[in-house]
């Protein structure tokens, strides 16, 4: 039985991320990602120019004269979410967590799916896949989906996105949409994601906070590594500590844009202190446009 309580919540998101779903994604959803391939449609008669190899060689046989068989795109997809739900998560200095970031954002693409008759599945991990909900359609299923992500309490506190993306290449052998939710804290993971962009559509949503940019100069303060539990003092009013964690920062996210590039995937970048519709909705206009060409 779900507590009450929970259920009360997913419903809010779900009334709060509506608009989203059929005022800025609507109709454009399905022109963003493509089918998984292609399916039969209808038998016509051949007439010149026509591809040969199309030639539907039973039906031509029983009616004496040359038939085709017309494709078209499949349009049902499967969207997989992958929610990084390790301790880093859990901090945001305005607005929001990251980790409630990420549940607000899941449940925008879930709901988006589910309207156009889509499978969604879910995998959560942190330092271990740690859940994994196979795609399936219907809007009991998503609210599942969204209940997971708000509420899963993880075993483990580290990130270790090889081992997710390795998972989804050996357990989801059809072709799908995958979204990536994450603030992308770890390492070793830019090869597994190059072999899973190529099986599949990879989305990269990054999720981040401000504060995590640069250190304010307020004296001595206390920090943890929420992922290790590790606590230390750091001099903030320090302009050589300050350069160093910038410095620091600024690696770290050349290499997840190195490692976005190499592997092909779109990625953008959601921030705990803004509305995350319009990056979303952008990004959506920016693959039609490219698609169109």
């Amino acid at each position: 039985m779900i507590p009450r309580e929970v259920l009360r919540k997913v419903r809010r998101i779900e009334i709060r991320t509506r608009h989203w779903v059929t005022d800025i994604f609507g109709g454009e959803y399905h022109s963003v990602f493509k089918g998984q391939g292609m399916e039969f449609s209808e038998v016509r008669e051949y007439v010149p120019g026509d591809d040969v190899r199309a030639i539907d060689w039973n039906v031509t046989a029983r009616m004496g004269h040359p038939f085709i068989k017309k494709f078209q795109e499949e349009r049902e997809l499967t969207v997989l979410l992958l929610v990084d739900q390790s301790a880093s998560g859990r901090f945001g200095t305005r607005n929001r967590l990251k980790s409630e970031l990420a549940a607000e954002v899941g449940a925008v693409l879930a709901l988006s799916a589910v309207q156009n008759q889509d499978k969604v599945g879910l995998l959560l991990f942190t330092d271990e896949v740690e859940l994994w909900v196979p795609p399936a359609k219907g809007r009991r299923h998503v609210l599942r989906v969204v209940r997971e992500i708000l509420y899963y309490r993880p075993r483990g506190r580290g990130t270790d996105l090889r081992a997710a993306l390795d998972h989804l290449v050996r357990g989801q052998k059809r072709k799908a949409v995958v979204f990536v939710l994450s603030d992308f804290l770890s390492e070793g993971y830019e090869r597994s994601l190059r072999v899973a962009s190529r099986r599949h559509d990879v989305v990269a949503l990054r999720m981040r906070d401000e504060r995590e940019e640069q250190l304010p100069s307020v004296g001595v303060v206390a920090l943890e590594d929420l992922e290790t539990g590790e606590q230390f003092l750091v001099d903030t009013s320090d302009g050589s500590v300050r350069r160093d964690f910038e410095e620091r920062t600024r690696e770290a996210d050349r290499r997840y844009r190195e490692a976005t590039r190499m592997a092909r995937v779109d990625g953008i970048d959601l921030w705990t202190h803004e509305d995350a519709v319009q990056p979303l909705a952008s990004l959506f206009r920016t693959r039609i446009r490219r698609r169109n060409r």
